[in-house]
Order: C-alpha cells, then structure tokens, then sequence
C-alpha cells in the first residue's frame, strides 16, 4: 500500500475519531465531515488504482445501506447524522469487509447502547473527570452511535495500512 493511500486512510481515521467526540459530546455528526470522508475514499480509489467496477461495488453497497438507515430513521430508530455516517463507513470497507464491518460495530454498539443504558439517569455535574465523561454516554439525550460506527468502521478502514507497518522489523 502507498504511502499516500496510507495517509489518507489514517487522516480517515483521525476524523472519525473526531466525528465519535462530537457524537457523545453534542449528539451530532456535522455532515461535512462526513462528506469529507466519502470524497477521501474516491481519492483513495484513485491513489490505488482501483477498478471503475469496485468502486461501483462499493457505491451500490453504501446506496442500500443509506436506503436501510433512512428506513430506520423515518421509523424514529437512528439519526440521520448516523444514516449518513454509515453509509460512508460501508462505502469505505466494500462487500468483502461488509460483514466483518457489520459484525465489529454491532458489538461496539451493544457496549455504547449498554453505557448509555447505565448512565442515563446520572447528571452531567459530576465531580471527577471520568464520571463527568461517562455521564456524557447518558442515553437520556440518545443513545450516539456515531461512536460504534466510527471506531468499527474506522479500525476495518485503517487496519490494511496498519497491519503492513506492524509486521516490519
């Protein structure tokens, strides 16, 4: 993988960190970030070269999964800042990822969904740092799933650049 490519996914991955912050911070995902993660991944598919066939691949898969999640958000059961996060997300991983993408940010989504279970009666005074950061999760403002979408996502989106520097001795 080029260096460029690997710069790129990172910078993707640093936003998406970013983009997790915010969602527990504000319960918002601004959508230029999010665009700005979509357009990453067609200057990436230019950086590597790939096939007008994959990247098709890849739009068809992030246009049913947007289609999936505006379902989801008409019935009252997901954001439309997370809908669109999503579709980004699968738009980056493709069909061979999509399961294993799926599989990682439904378990995170379970951890999230479960502290904000746990914290949604806490108030948001609390007098240490680490309290006042757990009652940021509180799912009396909504459960942010961002958080799962982008450190699932981000991981799956990052891992094929990482793995290569790891294994260098």
């Amino acid at each position: 993988m080029s260096l460029l490519s690997t710069t790129i996914r990172l910078t993707v991955l640093c936003v998406l960190l970013r983009l997790a912050v915010f969602d527990v911070r504000c319960r918002r995902l601004p959508t230029g970030m999010i665009l700005m993660i979509g357009a990453l991944f067609f200057i990436n598919a230019l950086v590597i070269r790939m096939s007008v066939n994959d990247v098709l691949a890849h739009l068809l898969l992030a246009l049913a999964v947007l289609l999936l999640c505006a379902a989801l958000f008409a019935a009252k059961m997901l954001g439309g800042g997370d809908a669109k996060l999503a579709s980004v997300v699968f738009l980056w991983v493709g069909l061979s990822l999509a399961l294993p993408a799926l599989t990682l940010i439904s378990i995170i989504g379970l951890g999230v969904s479960l502290i904000s279970l746990a914290t949604r009666h806490m108030a948001p005074e609390q007098a240490s740092l680490a309290l006042r950061a757990l009652a940021m999760f509180s799912g009396a403002r909504g459960v942010p799933y961002g958080v799962a979408l982008a450190l699932g996502g981000g991981s799956l989106i990052a891992l094929p650049s990482v793995l290569p520097l790891l294994s260098m001795r």
